[in-house]
């Protein structure tokens, strides 16, 4: 077993780790175990009661934060000519189509997030080897394919955030920094949540929501109370 280093065994000892915590407990303890210099993001873990390999059984969607995610998301907007003054308007960072198409197919990704329309997915599409690795592949679902580019942008730089179970049954997601109060954390983490519950596929037997830990960027992970949210 590693050992445990000073701070970390310090975190340890603030809260009890086979017990489970409302939200807002959870989201205190992990501001008070965070030792990181830096403003550390604050994450979400659910575990899911899903077979992801069954299309009736996938879990995604996307969410607006009440308090934003506290990060300064890049957004590319990849559309005609048309559409390029909504986009910068509204605050996109990089706007264009051909150019930047090209930067992509030569690895460029520099980037969080990208928005596109409808008419230009042919060109977009062909660049699915590079962005669909990377999770920056648009897709009508989250949104990011679109008519109204410019709200869009607006919706993702407030806070608009997608998720989607991975292979392990396994949603991620941020839920702001741990310089956010306590209150704001458990705001954007019960917008969450309540959200996989809404999406809950009719497909999925049992236990829906299996676990769920919140941490901040290498903090130990702290339960939450889950059994009220599969009533």
């Amino acid at each position: 077993m590693a050992k445990l280093t000073r701070n970390r065994k310090a975190a340890f000892e603030k809260f009890d780790v086979d017990s489970a915590y409302s939200v807002d407990e959870a989201a205190g303890i992990v501001k008070e175990i965070s030792s990181t210099k830096f403003d550390s993001s604050v994450d979400l873990a659910v575990s899911l009661g899903v077979d992801p390999r069954k299309a009736n059984q996938m879990v995604r969607g996307t969410v607006s934060l009440p308090h934003g995610s506290g990060k300064n998301v890049r957004v590319l907007v990849l559309c005609n000519p048309d559409k390029e003054a909504e986009a910068k308007e509204a605050g996109a960072d990089y706007v264009g189509l051909d150019d930047y198409v090209e930067k992509i197919k030569g690895g460029w990704t520099d980037v969080d997030v990208i928005i596109t329309t409808p008419q230009v997915m042919g060109k977009v599409g062909a660049l699915g080897r590079v962005l669909g690795p990377r999770g920056l592949m648009p897709n009508p679902k989250s949104g990011t394919v679109t008519m109204e580019v410019g709200k869009a942008v607006q919706d993702v730089k407030a806070g608009k955030i997608d998720f989607k179970v991975d292979k392990y049954g396994i949603i991620h997601a941020s839920v702001g920094k741990v310089s956010f109060s306590k209150e704001k954390l458990s705001d954007n983490a019960n917008e969450v949540l309540q959200t996989l519950v809404r999406l809950r596929p009719s497909a999925a037997k049992g236990t829906y929501i299996k676990s769920v830990f919140i941490s901040s960027t290498m903090s130990p992970g702290v339960r939450i109370e889950s059994k009220a949210l599969n009533s």
